[in-house]
């Protein structure tokens, strides 16, 4: 389900004193840094979901930008978004996070890990690493993939909510951004690229979540490194935030390559 306007991504260069317009003071050192990054939750979730592991960037010297995604966060609904919404979300995101540092990378959990990839792809002269944290680019069961982006993405069948609190057409769009990557991506930045997946997640198809990340690393000449969660450890879907703590510093080395 190609569309061109899913594979435009427009650049703003903006200064580091607009780029902190969107940025709360506690996220950045009060100047331009060598390094910064862009932080992108899931689907359903606000940024306090990624709020301890840009405490960690911090700390290592990052200026740290963890926007909102279009209706999502406290009262947000997080239904009625399109997919052009999201892409235009991730692209002006990444122009802030790109103000507040000499080299940018992207981290996204999720639904927010396809629209990082998408980032890297159509941005791959910008973005220098990427770290995809449990990445939707297919749902579990597979054969639901392409009724789920064409059906739902559409919004041709009524919604349908799953016993997660998932809007069908809402996931959708984000499967829509998936869908998107070019065939042949930007390069010119991307140096590293990391996956993490968990061996009790019910939701994302692990071998795309593997495989679409894998190849984008390859064509952009980038390191690639996926790091599989260890099975028995009570590890499913949602693997970062105040539950998960104890992985925030793993997820930054594996950031770090």
């Amino acid at each position: 389900m190609r569309t061109q306007r899913l594979q435009e991504a427009p650049a703003r260069v903006l200064t580091y004193a607009e780029a902190t317009k969107s940025v709360s003071a506690e996220s950045t050192h009060g100047k331009r840094t060598a390094r910064s990054v862009l932080l992108l939750h899931g689907y359903t979730h606000s940024p306090a979901q990624v709020a301890g592991l840009a405490e960690v960037f911090f700390q290592h010297g990052f200026n740290v930008y963890a926007p909102t995604a279009p209706q999502h966060g406290p009262g947000g609904g997080h239904k009625g978004f399109t997919a052009a919404q999201l892409v235009r979300h991730a692209g002006a995101a990444l122009d802030v996070a790109a103000a507040l540092g000499d080299e940018v990378g992207v981290v996204g959990v999720s639904a927010g890990a396809a629209l990082a990839t998408w980032l890297g792809a159509h941005r791959g002269d910008v973005v220098s690493r990427l770290l995809l944290i449990t990445p939707l680019f297919a749902p579990r069961p597979r054969p639901a993939l392409r009724p789920l982006t064409v059906l739902y993405g559409l919004r041709l069948p009524p919604d349908r909510v799953n016993d997660r609190g998932y809007s069908f057409t809402a996931v959708a769009q984000y499967l829509r951004v998936a869908a998107n990557l070019p065939a042949a991506p930007v390069t010119g930045a991307l140096r590293h690229v990391a996956v993490v997946t968990s061996p009790g997640d019910t939701v994302v198809d692990a071998g795309p979540a593997v495989a679409v990340p894998e190849r984008l690393a390859a064509q952009a000449g980038a390191t690639f490194t996926h790091h599989a969660l260890p099975a028995g450890a009570g590890h499913a879907h949602n693997v970062i935030g105040a539950h998960a703590a104890a992985l925030d510093p793993l997820y930054f080395d594996l950031y770090d390559g």
